[in-house]
């Protein structure tokens, strides 16, 4: 994929802030009070690096609390003013950016239900056009990275090069650990294609309740985000949304205190280790191609399992057979302690190539017989 975003080399929240950056605040601004006391409690209990507050609310069903609208714009900001620290608030429409603008909010974000959509994206950029402010985009609410990358390219071609991507976890109706299931994939393949942009996890979305919110945290730093966003509230439980995922100022402090924060690069490191490191990553290299040449020669046989299926007018899929495969295969790497959600991902990937393998034969077959 070729993705070629334009990101300032001066962009601070990934460059001049303290990692972990740490953005936190309540899921809605309900009072000015509850911002206030929120707000200058986390700048007492937690290093963090930027306020935030929900404003304008987008809720899955009518008669929720869809939050106050522009007028708590001035209560995050008066927040912010008081501890010294940026804000930031999600803007959906043009309006809201323009509401944003006119109070000095200093960070934009656009949330998962409008990442989503190309066309709120495209009028946010356009609204956005000449104006130097960071915006940070969370993933689309669907597992869907080329859509999370269409946002940022809008937004970037409409002049926004202080950007950032923030993880939240996609939509799934049979997980029963997560709010969102992380797809830990889907990110890092998107550090691997952007570099130099910050990347922030929100470990309140992703968890959907305060008793995981410490293991995901942890799990997103070791895999090297820049930062977390999370959601806290003076009074959770008697929050007017998202009351289970929001922790209070002082537990959300107790919890960052608990997070470890490892080495990023291994440049100055004890030469013994380093040694053992490139000595492992050799032998991950050399099973790697050993892995690659053999699913390169499983494909050879699936291809000449497809010739014999031409020559006998058999369908390219079995179903009984690749159920069987499936179960096997899954019933084998257990034995090899790997687990089933692997085992499976990795036979869909090969049996979606050896079908295209298949297809590529039965195909050729077709033409010569038009062709004679």
């Amino acid at each position: 994929m070729n993705i070629n975003l334009n990101i300032a080399d001066d962009w601070e929240l990934g460059r001049t802030l303290e990692r972990p950056i740490i953005i936190s605040g309540p899921c809605s601004a309900e009072t000015e009070e509850q911002v206030m006391k929120t707000c200058t409690q986390l700048a007492n209990y937690t290093n963090v690096s930027v306020l935030r507050a929900g404003i304008w609310k987008p809720r899955t069903r009518p008669n929720s609390f869809e939050g106050i609208g522009s007028p708590a714009l001035k209560w995050i900001k008066k927040a912010g003013v008081a501890t010294g620290l940026p804000v930031t608030v999600e803007v959906a429409n043009v309006k809201h950016v323009y509401e944003a603008l006119r109070m000095g909010i200093d960070i934009l974000w656009i949330g998962a239900r409008t990442t989503v959509n190309p066309f709120a994206v495209q009028e946010i950029a356009d609204a956005l056009r000449g104006v130097d402010i960071p915006v940070l985009v969370k993933n689309p609410i669907n597992p869907d990275l080329k859509l999370w990358i269409g946002a940022l390219e809008r937004l970037n071609q409409a002049g926004i090069s202080k950007l950032g991507a923030i993880h939240r976890g996609f939509s799934t109706y049979n997980d029963k650990k997560y709010r969102n299931t992380p797809r830990w994939e889907i990110p890092i393949e998107l550090m691997r294609l952007v570099k130099g942009m910050p990347f922030i996890c929100d470990p309140s979305h992703i968890c959907g309740r305060r008793d995981t919110l410490q293991e995901v945290s942890q799990k997103a730093l070791d895999l090297n985000f820049d930062g977390l966003m999370i959601e806290s509230h003076i009074t959770p439980h008697k929050a007017l949304s998202d009351a289970k995922q929001q922790v209070t100022p002082k537990r959300c402090g107790e919890l960052l205190d608990s997070l470890v924060l490892r080495k990023t690069t291994t440049t100055d490191s004890d030469p013994v280790f380093l040694h053992s490191l490139a000595g492992l990553r050799e032998v991950i290299n050399e099973l790697d191609h050993k892995l690659i040449d053999m699913l390169a020669e499983r494909m050879k046989v699936a291809q000449r399992i497809g010739e014999v299926k031409r020559e006998n007018n058999i369908t390219i899929l079995q179903a009984a057979r690749w159920a069987e495969i499936i179960k096997s295969r899954m019933a084998y790497g257990n034995a090899q302690n790997l687990t089933d959600d692997f085992v499976a991902n990795v036979y869909h990937e090969i049996h979606k190539e050896s079908i295209r393998h298949q297809t590529k034969v039965m195909n050729n077959a077709v033409s010569t017989t038009k062709q004679a």
